[in-house]
């Protein structure tokens, strides 16, 4: 029932408030949007500085605003320990909308600020575990688990029709009648890399296996360039702007405000599990003092063990990848070297498959009539949902799933001497005309997984073979890539390329 307003004014003297409410890193942007609420539940309760009513607010408020300021984290783990420690009071009320009460509003605004202020600076004390990681993990996974019921329930065989008729041309075309031919090929590898994350084995002829599916994506140039819509807004999904979510459920980590000495204790409880870690400016981790060996290790999927004089992360070994943004000003699209001045540049090269965009003519008039598109609602997203389905399904057969385990066989991807001769027919053309090549071989590598995780699309096309061979469709698709970044390495001498 509800607090008289007595009751709620003395509450206080009842009850000790707590030192701490114990933010996880994810519930930081929570906990400010609930102290402005708090706040402004505050004010409305007065008449002529005199406190009238007991401060309340609605849940349906908060998630309003949560949805306002993008985020997208769920408060009732936080609503429930602020209940728990005497903070907050639920009140029954009809209309099936939740109210909270605050018996002592100032004092839970000071607390959410203070922690949360205090969480978004440096470390000052012994480094201790994040707490509530843990239940963010079993929520995604309870996300991935309750996608997949579905799919097996409901949809079964409505995506596996879908998948014997699907490929990478086609995922390329709907993309391409969504964003245009300039824009399209950042999302395309974006949605790839979901279906990379089931880190499929690759097996070499000889029936070795030398690597497997999973790779980081780093969209690499200057802001304003659609990098975020690419491996955020398209992958989770954006419902303010009407934009369903097309990559994995319950298997993308969005970073977006950890900062990455958070992460690296984040990064602890993912110790053996792989997940996607969404970071929309990573250029900002690598500002931050001592951060950039521990972030190669993390990168190059090593034993991670973080020391300072303030304590110790680790040692974990983290399994994990990344889609990354990094943004950088660029002073002119010519000379990729020249224009690229930022020290960890190579650092991203050498560990991820790295998209550079400088922000031409064409590239921003192609952004610019994207967004015109989807504010006017003329853009509609016709296979995201079926997109997803297969995902999902393709991701828990070769990760092996016990929902799916009995049913599917897990495949692995067979490479092929066809897919590294037409790469090698790229480069050489390109060093046919530089002494001193501004591409590093690497980059072929990350073309070979980009065909590896194009032929996960193709699992159910042909069921009755062992491995899922890389054809055509792939080849295509790396030798473009491979053309591409080519060319934008070698700035006004990209024609070796072409």
């Amino acid at each position: 029932m509800l607090l008289t307003y007595k009751a709620a004014r003395d509450y206080r003297h009842t009850v000790a408030a707590p030192a701490s409410v114990e933010l996880s890193a994810s519930e930081v942007p929570l906990a400010r949007v609930l102290a402005n609420l708090i706040q402004d539940s505050d004010r409305r309760r007065t008449l002529r500085g005199v406190a009238t009513q007991p401060a309340r607010f609605r849940l349906s408020e908060l998630r309003a605003r949560l949805l306002h300021d993008r985020i997208f984290e769920d408060p009732s783990r936080l609503l429930t320990r602020l209940k728990k420690r005497g903070l907050l009071v639920e009140a029954l009320t009809g209309g099936g909308d939740r109210t909270y009460q605050v018996p002592y509003p100032e004092d839970l605004h000071a607390l959410l600020t203070d922690e949360a202020e205090r969480s978004e600076s440096p470390e000052t004390g012994p480094v201790m575990p994040v707490p509530d990681e843990r239940a963010e993990i079993r929520s995604m996974d309870s996300e991935f688990i309750d996608h997949l019921r579905e799919v097996l329930r409901d949809r079964l065989d409505e995506t596996i029709a879908f998948g014997r008729s699907f490929h990478v041309d086609r995922l390329a075309d709907y993309l391409r009648d969504l964003f245009g031919e300039e824009i399209y090929f950042d999302s395309l590898i974006s949605i790839l890399q979901q279906y990379a994350l089931a880190d499929a084995p690759l097996i070499a002829p000889t029936g070795r296996t030398t690597g497997s599916t999973g790779f980081h994506l780093a969209l690499f140039g200057p802001p304003g360039t659609g990098k975020t819509f690419s491996i955020d807004d398209l992958v989770r999904g954006n419902p303010r702007s009407g934009v369903p979510p097309h990559g994995l459920p319950g298997r993308n980590r969005y970073c977006g405000g950890i900062t990455p000495v958070q992460f690296l204790r984040v990064g602890a409880s993912y110790s053996g599990r792989t997940f996607n870690f969404i970071v929309p400016e990573f250029n900002d981790w690598f500002k931050y003092r001592g951060m950039v060996e521990p972030l190669k290790l993390v990168m190059e999927q090593r034993e991670v063990k973080w020391e300072t004089t303030l304590g110790t992360v680790g040692p974990y070994t983290f399994r994990s990848f990344f889609s990354v943004n990094y943004n950088v000003r660029t002073a002119g699209a010519q000379d990729y070297w020249t224009t690229i001045g930022d020290p960890n540049f190579a650092a991203l090269e050498d560990r991820m498959l790295l998209r550079f965009h400088p922000m031409t003519r064409a590239r921003f008039r192609a952004v610019e009539a994207s967004a015109e598109r989807l504010e006017l609602g003329e853009m509609d997203f016709p296979l995201a949902r079926r997109i997803r389905d297969h995902m999902v399904l393709v991701h828990a057969i070769e990760t092996g799933h016990p929902l799916v385990a009995g049913r599917f066989k897990r495949r692995p991807v067979r490479l092929d001497r066809t897919l590294y001769d037409r790469l090698r027919e790229v480069s050489e053309r390109a060093l046919k005309v530089t002494t001193y090549p501004k591409f590093s071989p690497r980059l072929k590598l990350r073309a070979v997984r980009l065909a590896a995780a194009a032929a996960l699309l193709r699992y159910f096309a042909e069921p009755s073979r062992e491995s899922l061979d890389i054809g055509t469709l792939e080849v295509d698709l790396a030798r473009r890539f491979y053309e591409e970044e080519i060319r934008v390495r070698e700035g006004s001498h990209g024609r070796a390329a072409g």
